[in-house]
């Protein structure tokens, strides 16, 4: 049990990635506190939690509402004990923000990502990293995608907004490494399986006026191993970067790539 007597926060919760990641966290003992904007969605993934015998709570919270994010991490704390893991997977729909050349992007096909993304990872990970401090260990994660550190066109505001995620992270690593608390991006490449992935590569194979099958085979075929990471690898790294045996891992960015990225 990789994570046996850990408290994790997991915002977005109800989204594909963020209840992988829950539910790979329960299932190596952690207790799992949910968070997100919908109850309904997070109580489904509550229940499927609770069923396989893991500990889960749910509380709505909105990511860009700095008291709400504070109220929470206070609330976890008081009842838990410690606030161990936090693990920020928000997402946006990218219709209107992907799939369109910069030059002919509205303003706020470019601003929505740039205030949504960094803003919502700062204010969870500043609130992680407050009660980290004090207790003198903790991981925080975040996540973002490939297109951070290569040249990827139609991307509108996504890329600007991963790459400041990931200068996040290392400066927060920076500077709480020595109260004990580490900080670690995962880079992913696109999991076709999830819903938001099929919305933009859809959005990507219009615009290249293909298939959206073929737009997806020609981004397998950018890996290493010609093929797409799926998002049970990506929880199940989430779960070794945030147990005690990835403890001399921080201010790194976790390349999950498939070799999109070759390090």
């Amino acid at each position: 049990m990789l994570l046996e007597n850990k408290n994790a926060i997991i915002y977005g919760a109800g989204g594909s990635i963020g209840s992988a990641v829950a539910h790979a966290f329960a299932a190596e003992g952690a207790r799992v506190f949910l968070a997100g904007r919908t109850s309904a969605t997070l109580e489904v993934v509550a229940e499927k939690i609770q069923a396989s015998g893991g500990v889960a709570d749910v509380a709505t919270v909105d990511v860009l509402d700095h008291d709400a994010v504070e109220a929470h991490a206070d609330a976890v704390v008081a009842t838990a004990g410690s606030l161990d893991i936090s693990f920020n997977a928000v997402s946006l729909p990218q219709t209107g923000i992907q799939g369109t050349a910069l030059v002919d992007l509205p303003p706020e096909g470019f601003d929505l990502p740039m205030a949504t993304y960094p803003r919502a990872n700062f204010l969870t990970a500043k609130a992680a990293a407050r009660r980290m401090t004090g207790q003198g260990s903790g991981v925080i994660l975040t996540i973002t995608a490939s297109p951070s550190r290569t040249a990827v066109p139609l991307m509108g505001g996504m890329a600007p907004a991963w790459a400041a995620i990931e200068s996040l992270s290392r400066g927060l690593a920076a500077e709480l490494g020595p109260a004990g608390v580490r900080v670690v991006c995962l880079n992913a490449a696109g999991m076709p399986e999830t819903p938001q992935l099929t919305e933009v590569y859809g959005l990507h194979a219009d615009a290249y006026g293909i298939s959206r099958e073929a737009f997806e085979a020609r981004m397998a075929d950018r890996t290493l191993r010609k093929r797409l990471p799926t998002v049970a690898e990506i929880a199940d790294v989430a779960v070794f970067v945030a147990s005690d045996r990835a403890a001399a891992m921080t201010g790194a960015i976790a390349n999950l790539s498939g070799g999109m990225i070759a390090d």
